[in-house]
């Protein structure tokens, strides 16, 4: 026989163990079973570590006491590990590996232990015996000081008195008759409330009766004695039934000074109040809630819900707690309901017409089986009869506590008048502590959305912005997460980036949503509920388990997703789904889920909504960006030579550096082209200034020079009527220095070039005597004047020479006030002799980079040419 329960269910994180291990404790230490705490303890940490830690999900633990055992429950959902028999000679392994530990402690120390499965839950039980009661110490406290322990008279008279369930007296021990006057005789019979001086007006706290036919209570009254005075006591009262199932009352009362020897934990001393009429009564809040009261809301959600249940006698208790618009309640705790997969989950206060179906009133259902619905929460629990009152707090609904039992016609309206009582109690203070949650909540949520908008807008590159999102969602606000892109209005979403907080599922996750149809891309503003992961889920596990059963699998599931049972734990809860809108257009959408029975508290849903328009922008940003990028990558690309051709007997190198982040092309250019057989034009250049305005003026005349040159003119009529072409852009021309020149191989090793130097840096020739001399004479540069009056020079470069071409942004290179010039290069190639063009080339360049520190400002341009001769040296 079952005489005692209590449940709980704690969520998949390394804490939950320390706090399963304090339930445990003071679930036994409640039902005055010590001795065996210690066992039970370190089974049920062992039993909640595989289940929180090894297998990931959250573990459901279930005290059960009996007449003469205590049994303990532990579920998780992870049915797929394999279990050893306890009847099977199995070898468990040692007893310092990880796996299976749990189970030897089961073995070494339960006095019976098992295991049962179902498609989704694995359940481990073990049972300890209760010992036979023996004389020894049961509880004990530290040594004090003779000046700090309580005060007494020379015999503490602790009074015993009995209480029936009609509120009548039925025992009066000696020391009632000692401090109130009374014999046994003149009072048995009597009700208690004859001699009671109850400090409170009923109706307004928990009255005399109503204190009675609580579990435990612990308070100040005052006691009516034969002599008409009302003495103060300190009482703790414990309900118990006889073995006929008779409820009754035991009332322990001393003196209200000498409280401490009732009272736990230890308070200091109380006033003196002898000599009173009457006794300032205990805090109703914690005469409901107890002392200490938890700090914390949770802690104080739980408390109330279980010291609910106890008050009623109830198999189960729940706690919600309404929205800010009071439309919506949230569960927020519960105890001795089959999981925690209520928890967060949303409820209207308005299920249906008449004050039975809102929660605004008090309401008591005999029997749900014949309103089916009625308490949505409760549907499939097995619960038959409920009681459910408002928690108010200056007329405004704040929530709903409920009581609930498997047997049908247990509460009445006295029932939920007591309910109601106990709700009264604890409203202000259940705001209060919500309200404090929620403030430090939203000082959070300031906190992370300040942090994710600078992060975000720190980057312009997708695939970084993608994996942004998905890592300040994770595990902050949701278990996993999946990002979908949509590129245009006529494109279908894709998946592009999944992340789980265990990196072991992300594959299988990814596997699992790859198999579903993308979430549909609503532009409405919120999350959405998306039910199709949890189903493909279900489906997964059930394939999965009918395979090991080998039942095989039905053809409704048969074209499911190959996944693990572990995937599918992940997936299960609850998954949401929220628009990523930017510039009126819905570009993808973010995917939040919870593992197996979780549901989104709506302040986190709040948030992540905040997060995903930022997101979205983010994305775009950086969608727009890489568009624009690769157009002027592209357009770039186009003001460069495709390929430098081959030149009979003349090696050739070009490198070029743009200044600015992202420019391939800048003001500097250079090209080498075929003129015609035999003849070869080369051209190296600077516009004023850099970025697109110059490069525009570099197209101009990049092709300007060829198409002329192809035409037959001569260097001057080339670059006279590049000068009028340049003067015609009007205010967007740009002033120009070129270095243009056509190259003729000769059969002897030699090359004869002609050259127009128009306002650039002087070519350099190095001969193979590591002399350096310049190569032609200054003219004046283009895009300035009108008529220009060019000449042509011609020059010889020997067998060995080489020709170096650059652009100023390699001679005025700086390193504060010192400049690299034109002697500084000149030096430079003087160390270059006997190198081929791409080593002198290589070597000019690393030069210049290690002559000042920074990065460049000016666009860089060099040209070599080579004459290595008939004979390669």
């Amino acid at each position: 026989m079952i005489t005692a329960r209590a449940a709980a269910t704690f969520e998949p994180v390394g804490r939950s163990v320390a706090t399963a291990r304090s339930f445990v404790r003071d679930t036994l230490q409640g039902w005055g079973h010590a001795d065996i705490i210690d066992d039970a303890v370190v089974l049920t940490s062992e039993l909640v570590t595989n289940a929180v830690v090894h297998a990931g999900t959250s573990a459901e633990v279930l005290c059960l006491r009996g007449d003469d055992h205590v049994r303990i429950e532990v579920s998780d959902r992870y049915p797929e590990r394999e279990i050893p028999i306890q009847s099977s000679a199995i070898n468990m392994g040692s007893p310092d590996r990880e796996g299976g530990r749990g189970l030897q402690l089961c073995a070494a120390l339960a006095g019976r232990w098992g295991v049962d499965y179902s498609a989704t839950h694995k359940l481990v039980w073990f049972q300890l015996d209760l010992p036979e009661r023996s004389v020894g110490t049961r509880a004990a406290g530290p040594a004090l000081p003779t000046d700090l322990l309580p005060l007494a008279e020379d015999h503490v008279r602790v009074a015993v008195v009995q209480i029936d369930k009609t509120g009548a007296i039925t025992s009066w021990n000696e020391d009632a008759e000692h401090l109130f006057g009374y014999s046994a005789e003149l009072v048995t019979g009597k009700p208690l409330t004859d001699f009671a001086a109850w400090p409170h007006t009923p109706g307004t706290s928990t009255g005399i009766v109503d204190a009675l036919r609580l579990s435990r209570w612990e308070g100040s009254y005052g006691i009516r004695g034969a002599n008409g005075r009302v003495s103060p006591v300190y009482a703790s009262h414990l309900r118990v039934r006889d073995t006929d199932g008779e409820p009754s009352t035991v009332c322990l009362l001393v003196r209200d000074h000498e409280r401490a020897v009732l009272q736990t934990p230890l308070r200091g001393p109380a006033p003196d109040s002898a000599g009173h009429s009457d006794s300032q009564g205990a805090d109703p809040f914690e005469v409901f809630i107890g002392s200490p009261a938890p700090d914390d809301l949770d802690g104080l959600l739980q408390r109330t819900v279980e010291r609910a249940r106890d008050m009623l006698d109830g198999d189960s208790a729940f706690l919600l707690l309404a929205t800010d618009d009071e439309t919506e309640l949230e569960v927020r705790a519960s105890t001795g309901l089959p999981s925690a997969r209520q928890r967060f989950a949303r409820v209207p206060v308005e299920v249906g017409p008449g004050r039975y179906g809102s929660a605004r009133m008090p309401a008591v259902h005999e029997d749900l089986t014949q309103v089916p619905g009625a308490v949505p929460l409760l549907n499939g629990t097995g619960m038959r009869s409920v009681v459910t009152v408002p928690l108010k707090v200056e007329g405004r609904l704040t929530g709903s506590l409920g009581v609930a039992a498997e047997a049908p016609d247990r509460y009445s309206n006295e029932e939920a008048l007591r309910l109601q009582f106990a709700a009264d109690r604890i409203a202000l203070a259940v705001e209060s502590a919500r309200l404090g949650e929620l403030e430090k909540l939203r000082r959070g949520s300031l906190s992370f959305l300040v942090e994710a908008s600078d992060l975000l807008a720190g980057t312009l590159d997708r695939d970084q912005t993608l994996a942004l999102m998905a890592q300040m969602t994770v595990p902050t606000l949701a278990t996993w997460c999946a990002v979908y892109t949509i590129a245009d209005q006529a494109s279908e979403p894709y998946l592009s980036y999944v992340l789980h907080e265990d990196e072991e599922r992300i594959d299988g996750l990814k596997a699992l949503l790859s198999k579903i149809a993308p979430p549909d891309p609503v532009p409405t503003p919120g999350a959405r509920v998306w039910p199709a992961p949890a189903e493909a889920a279900h489906q997964a596990a059930l394939r999965t388990s009918m395979r090991s059963l080998g039942l095989g699998e039905p053809a409704s599931v048969s074209s499911g997703i190959g996944t693990t049972l572990q995937t599918a734990s992940a997936v299960g809860g609850e998954t949401v789904v929220l628009p990523l809108v930017a510039r009126n257009r819905v570009i993808g959408m973010l995917t939040l889920g919870k593992p197996t029975d979780e549901h989104f508290r709506q302040e986190i849903l709040e948030l992540a909504e905040d997060l995903s328009r930022r997101a979205a922008l983010a994305l775009d940003n950086a969608r727009l960006y890489s568009e624009r990028m690769a157009i002027s990558q592209s357009l770039q690309r186009s003001l460069l030579p495709p390929e430098l051709p081959d030149v009979p007997g003349v090696e050739v190198e070009v490198i070029y550096r743009a200044a600015g982040e992202g420019n391939e092309v800048g003001g500097d250019f250079y090209d080498l082209f075929p003129i015609r057989d035999g003849a070869y034009g080369f051209a190296i250049g600077d516009v004023c200034g850099t970025g697109p305005e110059a490069a525009a003026v570099t197209g101009l005349a990049r092709h300007a020079l060829r198409l002329l040159a192809r035409e037959g003119f001569g260097g001057p009529a080339v670059l006279e009527r590049l000068n009028a072409a340049i003067l015609d852009e009007g205010a967007r021309s740009r002033f120009l220095t070129l270095l243009y020149g056509e190259l003729w191989p000769q059969e002897d090793g030699s090359a004869i070039l002609k050259m127009v130097c128009a306002g650039h840096p002087l070519p350099l020739r190095l001969r193979q005597d590591g002399t350096v001399v310049p190569f032609a004479e200054p003219q004046p540069l283009l895009g300035v004047m009108d008529d220009l009056e060019l000449y042509e020079q011609t020059m010889t470069l020997d067998p060995g020479d080489v020709l170096l071409c650059v652009t100023d942004g390699i001679t005025e290179r700086r390193e504060g006030s010192r400049m690299l010039g034109d002697d500084g290069l000149a030096e430079v190639l003087s160390t270059c002799t006997g190198l081929t063009a791409g080593a002198v080339a290589a070597r000019i360049m690393r030069a210049v980079e290690r002559f000042a520190a920074d990065a460049p400002s000016d666009d860089m341009a060099i040209l070599t040419m080579r004459v290595p001769g008939l004979h390669h040296d």
